[in-house]
């Protein structure tokens, strides 16, 4: 710890008296800590790293001259492990000196060496040269904020509002005045010649404006006529919120990310893109599934000469070593192209688990938090397997899980209750699953035997459906289904298997009129609304918490400012807010919280000393409604607070709620930064329910099961079948057979994933299912139930 220095000085000390024994740990969270554009699931397990090594050695290219193929040339390979240490080679292969470069044997034509860096899209000399390697370019549409039929005077920049407006027309017309040519901020945006054109949307210091007037200086100030143009205004503000964190919905509108022209998205170079290997180039090898790019790697061998295997055999038994533990995570249908930006939480997970299964560590304590999460049973299996084997090189494995056969096959369980929030915290029983199914005071146990177990028996279904007409996006093999309207519908597979693409990439996007692979759907014209609620984080704005952005803490403030005590000290609903003036703390503007910067050391947030963390002023902390004040309220949990406002309907009910989701652990004040994935859908979810009761509606859920206990899931599943009977249809994307087994109907993809998935598998009902031999689903969900 002492060799940590400063890395544990911001650790807060745990809350406990003493733990014994405790080996050196390793925890693996879901949280993706990676926001790394340029990130990927290559770069990120090595893969990536060791196919440069092959293409710089082993790769073919043709000659820009004469077209000839230029064959690598096998010399001194006594640099070869230098060149795979030194990532970081950034000379540039144009000014190439005797030894670095090979000729074309037909015109003789000299070729820089092809180097590691030749194939990285973060270095210079493999990176596209127009998108500088990210694959995307960002293009400005200002029609979110612009109104060209209205002058700058009148307002037509809409992000500059009329305090701008007005200054921003001054400085417009002043610039004119600076360079004597006229430039009328009343006359409307869409009369504007030339020059005014360029002048409002680039400014007076841009190059192309620059040209026109060499002989005039650019104005010092900007009073004296230095107008920086809308779209020099937007870029720059743009720039300034990213490095700041902040986000801005009205400038994030208007900035479009555009696949790159040159490089079509594959972010190399054309000369690092024509090199092959085995008749494949690095950029359709990022195309292939782990699994296709292992059956690629088996093949090289019997295609490559007796010098060139020589150089490839260690190399393709690192490549193949790190894809073998992909596969027995249940990640092969991950390609090494996919940004790490774009995987879930159990992704993240699972690929920093299968990193730690090649390190051969000993006497480690891993800590998984819900590592099932997005998983198919049948990946479950193997993921078992693989911290099984951890286990076996005698390491401990600690998970928090609620899947049950995941439980089923634990060594040790310990089980937590009786109840959540303030009413658990207690070890309720302990022993191997077989004592924990038999001890009546544990709610999992109760969980753990088959015979609470229920399968939705065949009904007469309603003869409404919408029907999806060969739909071949990604992976999807031209698929026709019909989806039954007013139903509870679960769509099935394994990771991987097109599902996600099905429900969101082609349904939801068709029904926001988006570009999609599809010929076409009919049957939405029985639907009046559709509701997605998906796993993407509400916010990471430190304000916005559970009461605010349910709307529930609205109609507590309006409560608290009635109340006889705020009406004397002449308290407003305003005073009860702390995102305002009024009643707020003014030292930490209603945070709680004060952010200390320590120059060199980590920022750190310490109570505020006047508040004490309270967010508000004394005497609004000073009206109290059944003995709480505001900031209780917010400290309290969504259970507590059921109780507190049972006499209050328009609260209590948006209260029940959210406990129906199985939320109601979380504290009313919580910060939404702080949530989980599954706790923001389920938080969206109570929302939506909370605004009508509006029938043919239509909601899409993405794993709405995700880190609940069976016992949440059997409450989840009573609220989405009162919300079918009420005349709505619920599709469902779902790994948790409980959910599965209560369905109406299931559609089941497969047969795996990646490229060898997208077809349907199945269509009909849970007891059907487990009568089909080909369905993944069906067998695991009869072995569930029996």
């Amino acid at each position: 710890m002492e060799s940590m220095g400063l890395v544990t000085d911001g650790m807060s000390k745990p809350k406990v008296d003493d733990i014994i024994g405790l080996s050196p740990s390793i925890a693996i969270s879901q949280r993706l800590t990676n926001r790394n554009p340029r990130s990927t699931v290559g770069t990120s397990t090595e893969i990536l790293t060791y196919l440069r090594v092959l293409y710089a050695k082993l790769g073919e290219r043709p000659c820009p001259n004469c077209g000839h193929i230029v064959k690598p040339v096998f010399q001194d390979d006594s640099d070869f492990e230098d060149e795979i240490e030194d990532l970081d080679d950034q000379h540039s292969d144009e000014d190439f000196q005797d030894g670095e470069f090979v000729e074309c044997n037909n015109c003789h034509t000299k070729l820089p060496k092809l180097k590691m860096a030749s194939f990285s899209f973060n270095k210079p000399d493999g990176f596209c040269p127009t998108c500088s390697g990210l694959g995307v370019v960002s293009t400005i549409d200002l029609t979110p904020i612009l109104d060209k039929n209205l002058s700058i005077k009148e307002g037509a920049v809409k992000l500059w509002g009329d305090t701008f407006g007005e200054h921003y027309s001054k400085v417009f017309e002043t610039a004119g005045k600076h360079y004597r040519i006229e430039l009328d901020a009343s006359k409307p945006v869409k009369d504007f010649n030339e020059i005014e054109r360029l002048v409002f949307y680039h400014g007076v210091e841009s190059e192309e404006f620059k040209k026109l007037y060499p002989d005039k200086k650019t104005p010092k100030r900007v009073m004296d006529g230095k107008f920086e143009g809308v779209i020099t205004f937007m870029k720059k503000k743009s720039a300034d919120n990213i490095q700041k964190g902040i986000s801005n919905k009205k400038i994030g509108a208007c900035f479009k990310m555009q696949e790159c022209s040159d490089c079509k998205g594959t972010r190399l170079r054309k000369e690092s893109r024509e090199v092959t290997l085995n008749n494949r180039s690095i950029v359709e090898l990022s195309d292939y599934t782990i699994k296709e790019l292992l059956e690629w790697t088996e093949s090289i061998p019997e295609n490559l000469s007796e010098d060139s295997l020589i150089i490839a055999k260690p190399v393709l038994f690192d490549i193949r070593k790190r894809i073998l533990g992909l596969v027995n995570i249940g990640l092969d249908y991950l390609t090494i192209g996919r940004a790490m930006t774009t995987l879930s939480g159990g992704e993240g997970q699972r690929l920093r688990l299968a990193s730690l299964l090649d390190s051969g560590l000993t006497g480690v304590l891993y800590v998984l938090d819900e590592p099932t999460t997005g998983l198919h049973p049948k990946d479950v299996d193997k993921l078992i397997h693989s911290l099984k084997k951890l286990r076996d090189l005698g390491n401990t494995v600690l998970v928090i899980e609620h899947d049950l056969d995941f439980i089923k096959k634990a060594d040790h369980v310990i089980d937590f209750g009786p109840e959540s929030g303030i009413e658990g915290g207690q070890i309720i029983a302990e022993g191997t699953p077989e004592e924990i199914s038999e001890n009546p005071n544990s709610v999992t146990g109760k969980y753990l035997t088959t015979k609470n177990r229920v399968v939705n028996e065949n009904k007469l279904l309603s003869k409404d459906k919408i029907s999806i007409i060969n739909a071949y996006e990604h992976n999807l093999k031209n698929v026709n289904i019909d989806v039954p309207i007013k139903e509870l519908v679960c769509f099935t597979g394994v990771s991987g298997s097109g599902k996600s693409t099905l429900v969101f990439d082609v349904l939801r996007n068709w029904t926001m009129q988006e570009k999609v692979k599809c010929e076409k759907i009919v049957g939405l014209e029985k639907v009046q609304r559709i509701i997605t609620v998906d796993q993407k984080p509400i916010g990471r704005a430190s304000r916005s918490n559970v009461a605010t952005y349910t709307d529930i803490f609205t109609q507590i403030r309006t409560l608290f400012s009635g109340l006889d005590d705020a009406k004397k000290r002449n308290l407003s609903k305003k005073h009860f807010s702390f995102n305002i003036k009024g009643g707020r703390c003014e030292k930490c503007f209603g945070l709680g919280v004060i952010n200390l910067d320590m120059q060199f050391l980590p920022d750190t947030d310490v109570p505020c000393p006047v508040c004490h963390g309270k967010r508000f002023k004394k005497d609004v902390l000073q009206v109290k409604y059944k003995g709480y004040s505001i900031s209780d309220i917010l400290n309290l949990s969504i259970d507590e607070n059921i109780e507190i406002f049972k006499s209050k309907p328009a609260i209590h009910n948006k209260l029940m709620t959210l406990k129906q989701v199985g939320l109601g652990y979380l504290e009313l004040g919580q910060s939404t930064s702080t949530l989980s994935g599954g706790e923001c859908q389920r938080i969206k979810l109570s929302k939506e329910l909370g605004k009508t009761s509006d029938k043919n509606t239509l909601f899409l859920l993405d794993e709405p099961t995700s880190g609940l206990h069976p016992r949440d899931i059997d409450k989840l599943i009573r609220l989405l079948k009162r919300i079918v009977r009420e005349g709505n249809t619920v599709l469902i994307i779902e790994h948790s057979l409980e959910m599965v087994s209560n369905a109406d109907w299931i559609i089941d993809l497969g047969p795996h994933g990646g490229s060898d998935g997208g077809k349907i598998i199945f269509e009909g009902t849970p007891m059907e299912i487990m009568e089909c031999e080909s369905s993944h689903t069906g067998k695991y969900l009869k072995s569930f139930l029996n």
